[in-house]
Order: structure tokens, then C-alpha cells, then sequence
């Protein structure tokens, strides 16, 4: 399967080191909106949809974790970018870590939002993609926002739940699907010693979905390697908690306040 030329937003100095966003599976670019301005003051930030996401094409599934990474070289090479920074969030750590072990040339430094290597609940993604399939990303939007968010955090901003239900349920369900089954078929694990780049593991304290000890084993299992954790915060914590991430984000870039 070839790569997916993938809608993106390029904000920031032209002449800045480059930093790559890159979004959670039901999410879109839109997701980055509380960290996007904090880090366009220092870098080229670009934020893209993934393939099957937000207003990228939605390639027939299933994904693999390489499909993935080789739109982000293709996107790079759009750009005329030989090396940037990459930040992922979930899927997008997944596709962050795979990227930066095949091709080390290609990532400076890296972040890694609520993500892991290996996901012990890899069949259930398997059925989620077979019941997106069939019923739509509407059924498994509550679901999913569930996740991202803490509960007070919705029970607080029912604007925030409305808001990313939308987003989830928008999205391509052969997009959605394909992207569960590159998660059930995952095992980075082996690729984590291969990791060149300065890593930064970063872990929504209250994450049910990849918690602290998933984003530990990357930080332990990388050379170079450093956890965050963020109190208050779940599997979205970059939209819960966008002022202590920027931060986080730009001191391991280099940025000092």
C-alpha cells in the first residue's frame, strides 16, 4: 500500500526547526489546539490528519504502523523537511515510535503522549473495528470521549464531550477500523532499543486507556529515554491539560522559559 498524501496545517516561523503533530485514533489536527500556539512561537509546527481521519483520504484497511509512518515521510518530503521533532499522541506515539526506529535519520527528538508499545487488549481493537464497520463511528464515540477525559472534566465542560464526540464520530469508519486492526496487530516492543532519538514519555495520570507503567516500559526501554506524568489529566491529556504539556514539550525541545 502506498502512502496517503495527508491533509495538514503549518503554522509557526518558516525558518524554525520543525515540529510534527500527530493525532489520537476518532481525533483529528484539532485536538493539538490548546498546545498549537505555546509551541508555533519556537518551531514550524505542522499538525496533519491521520489517513482516514479529520479531511485526509481514508485508504482501504486494514493499517499497519509502517502504512502510517510512511505518510509522515511522504508528508516530510512534501515539505522539503530531511529531519524534524515528532510528537504523538496514542496512535500517534505508536506511529512516532515505529517511525523512529526504521528511520532514525528522519526524527530529532521525540514525545510520546498516552501511548504504548504493545497493547494487551489488542483483540478487543479487532471487534471495535468490525463493529465501526457496521454500525459507524457514532457507536463507539461516548465510549471513546469517555476515555480521553476525566469524568469531572465532562461533567464540567459538557462543551468539551459535545465537541469530541462530534470530532470521533466524523470519522472515516475505514479509517477508524483500519487503525484498530494496525493497533491489534502492534508490537513495538522490540523497536524500543532501536530509538536513537531523545525520548519523552508523557502519561495522563488518570489514563484508563494506556496508564503511567505503559508509558514507564517505553521510557525504561529506550536509550535515552524520560517520563512525565500529568496529574489531573486522561488519554487526551494534551486537550485536558494543554498548558503543563506545552510545557513539558518544549523543555525536552530545548526551549527554556
Amino acid at each position: 500500500m502506498g502512502a496517503v498524501e495527508v491533509h495538514h496545517v503549518v503554522t509557526g516561523p518558516e525558518d524554525a526547526p520543525v515540529v510534527v503533530l500527530s493525532n489520537s485514533m476518532g481525533a483529528d489536527l484539532r485536538m493539538w489546539d490548546g498546545v498549537v500556539d505555546a509551541l508555533s512561537e519556537h518551531f514550524r509546527v505542522v499538525r496533519y490528519d491521520t489517513r482516514g481521519h479529520g479531511r485526509s483520504p481514508a485508504a482501504p484497511g486494514p493499517y499497519s504502523m509502517d502504512d502510517l509512518a510512511d505518510d509522515v515521510v511522504a508528508l516530510l518530503d512534501t515539505l522539503g523537511v530531511d529531519k524534524a521533532h515528532v510528537v504523538g499522541l496514542s496512535l500517534g506515539g505508536m506511529m512516532g515510535m515505529r517511525l523512529a526506529a526504521r528511520d532514525p535519520e528522519r526524527v530529532d527528538r521525540l514525545v510520546l503522549l498516552c501511548t504504548g508499545a504493545f497493547l494487551e487488549a489488542g483483540p478487543g481493537y479487532t471487534e471495535r473495528a468490525a463493529q465501526v464497520r457496521a454500525q459507524g463511528t457514532g457507536s463507539v464515540a461516548e465510549g471513546v470521549v469517555s476515555r480521553w477525559f476525566t469524568p469531572a472534566h465532562l461533567e464540567q465542560h459538557p462543551d468539551v464531550r459535545a465537541f469530541h464526540e462530534a470530532m470521533c464520530a466524523a470519522t472515516s469508519a475505514e479509517g477508524y477500523a483500519g487503525s484498530c486492526e494496525a493497533i491489534a496487530a502492534m508490537d513495538l516492543r522490540p523497536d524500543l532499543p532501536q530509538i536513537k532519538a531523545p525520548t519523552l514519555a508523557i502519561a495522563g495520570e488518570d489514563d484508563p486507556a494506556t496508564p503511567p507503567s505503559y508509558l514507564r516500559e517505553i521510557a525504561d526501554g529506550v536509550p535515552d529515554g524520560r517520563l512525565v506524568v500529568v496529574p489531573d489529566a486522561a488519554h487526551l491529556a494534551a486537550a485536558q491539560q494543554p498548558e503543563a504539556v506545552a510545557a513539558a514539550i518544549l523543555e525536552h525541545l530545548g526551549v527554556t522559559s
